[in-house]
């Protein structure tokens, strides 16, 4: 017996989730999402600090990029709704412990003057690649991830017709490292290149993925904050969702898929209550919680098992975050000279040469502490909103491995902090004396916060292992769909991938509706 009916259900209330809700709203269907959590929007939390009102941190996602223009932010007009971005023009800082800076701004020339200091081969090495690249980001990358990825020959085949799809195709056979130290001559540049790569998470050794360096480059767009805190962006989502009558039940855990005559028809709920879906179910959820935790095992192919049980997670992807209250911004030594410096949007510390990078992925293969290099921000310089009048926060992550060796993250992550702390006011000596308070949060803790995050994997997935595009999450299931009638993939273990992009839910979106034989009103605007 079902006690209510739904056109669909979507499992989990992360952003894809609800950028996949607000369109088959909009299309007219029923659609309940169901969040076991007590609010919607999964990593886009912000919260405020319990010790000390006021005070708000965003403890899981806060850099943005170019997330205001992403298709579905526009189409849903959610700046009206209040999810308001900025995109600071020192966008990011490496702090030298010489006392140099490496600066990326929004201004490309100013980039290309702060490289030159480095080295001006370097300088034109990057004017020449971002001049390269911007039609292959704007003509082909920007479209494939907004669309159901292509089977890996037709897609070779497509790109093979045109000279900027060889390009793509030649830079692309190279690893990010290979790339970098092919194409650079500066340690300090080719470490700082690679870092932010590894901020994409894509492991630098890992061949085809060489053209993520360039494509950086020749982005328009850089790092974005929402002003009010991340989970403006979820409460303008949700508020689209219930504009359109919408439902999602927040504090509901699915026990599992009901399926019937291999299609999906429904959902228990841990509490006993069941859910009619009459046309579909999607699952936001890992691979791991749709196929091995909710469906019953003689319900699922034995190699659609043993395709979800080999599904990795992303080694170099798990962080650990220094979070501060504080009575005045964080003041640089850098920035004696040049005040700008303390206005840098992402400042980037401990990161000197190539090898600090390398060192920080074989300690994470070994489950050791990694050099101290992490990146941050203070996000009240420039939305005060954010913490009481006249205070401020500000957060430090660090890339760090899920699983030590011989050692309880419970029991290590407040000395570990204060490692962090340490390098943090040897760099900004005012921090001494401003700090009101601090917490930590290590990657065992974003796994409990969030379960779907599995070794505390915030990309729900490594690119590794061939796990991309048409592919991701493993072969028979790239495009939405698995092999259960009428039950769909939108999560981040989708293609394009992880951070907040909300493809993966736009581009299931596309594909439910087309299976529903429903036209899709967006694509004739």
């Amino acid at each position: 017996m079902f006690e209510e009916e739904f056109d669909g259900i979507i499992l989990g209330a992360g952003h894809n989730s609800l950028v996949l809700q607000a369109y088959l709203l909009r299309e007219g269907l029923k659609v309940l999402s169901i969040e076991r959590r007590s609010e919607p929007g999964g990593g886009l939390t912000t919260m405020e600090d319990p010790r000390n009102p006021g005070f708000l941190h965003n403890t899981h996602s806060f850099f943005h990029r170019a997330l205001d223009q992403q298709p579905w932010f526009r189409e849903f007009e959610l700046d009206t709704r209040g999810a308001v971005y900025i995109e600071p023009d020192l966008n990011v800082a490496v702090l030298l412990e010489d006392g140099r800076s490496l600066e990326w701004w929004t201004d490309f020339d100013r980039t290309v003057d702060s490289i030159k200091q480095f080295s001006k081969k370097d300088a034109a090495t990057i004017s020449k690649w971002r001049s390269a690249f911007q039609p292959i980001v704007e003509e082909i990358i920007m479209p494939e991830n907004q669309a159901p990825p292509l089977p890996p020959a037709q897609r070779a085949e497509k790109l093979e017709r045109t000279s900027t799809g060889r390009l793509l195709l030649e830079v692309s056979k190279l690893s990010p490292l290979e790339f970098v130290k092919q194409e650079f001559e500066s340690p300090v540049v080719q470490a700082g290149l690679l870092f932010f790569n590894g901020l994409r998470e894509v492991d630098l050794r890992c061949t085809g993925f060489g053209h993520h360096i360039p494509a950086l480059l020749a982005s328009s767009h850089k790092a974005q904050m929402c002003l009010g805190g991340s989970a403006n962006l979820a409460r303008a989502l949700v508020n689209v969702i219930y504009s359109l009558n919408g439902q999602i039940w927040t504090h509901s855990t699915p026990r599992r898929i009901l399926i019937e005559n291999g299609r999906s028809v429904g959902v228990e709920l841990v509490d006993g209550r069941r859910i009619r879906a009459k046309k579909f179910v999607v699952s936001g959820l890992n691979p791991q919680q749709t196929f091995l935790e909710l469906i019953e095992p003689a319900l699922l192919p034995l190699q659609w098992r043993r395709k979800a049980e080999n599904f990795q997670y992303n080694l170099i992807a798990p962080l650990f975050s220094l979070n501060l209250c504080l009575k005045h911004p964080p003041r640089y030594f850098t920035a004696e000279n040049r005040p700008e410096l303390d206005k840098a949007f992402m400042v980037v510390l401990g990161l000197e040469r190539l090898e600090s990078y390398t060192a920080m992925v074989e300690c994470h293969q070994k489950g050791s502490f990694p050099p101290t290099v992490m990146w941050g921000c203070c996000p009240t310089v420039f939305d005060p909103s954010q913490a009481p009048p006249g205070c401020h926060t500000a957060f430090m992550w660090q890339k760090i491995p899920f699983r030590l060796r011989d050692l309880d993250w419970d029991f290590v992550k407040e000395e570990h902090g204060r490692r962090m702390l340490d390098l943090w006011q040897r760099r900004a000596p005012n921090l001494a004396d401003s700090i009101i308070d601090w917490f930590v949060r290590s990657p065992v803790d974003t796994e409990r916060t969030f379960p779907n995050m599995k070794e505390g994997d915030l990309l729900i997935g490594a690119f590794s292992g061939g796990q991309i595009g048409y592919n991701r999450p493993f072969p028979g299931a790239g495009h939405y769909r698995t092999c259960i009638e009428g039950l769909y993939l939108c999560g981040s273990c989708c293609h394009p991938g992880g951070n907040i992009t909300g493809l993966p839910g736009y581009n299931s979106a596309q594909v439910i509706l087309g299976d529903l034989g429903i036209s899709r009103s967006w694509e004739s605007k």
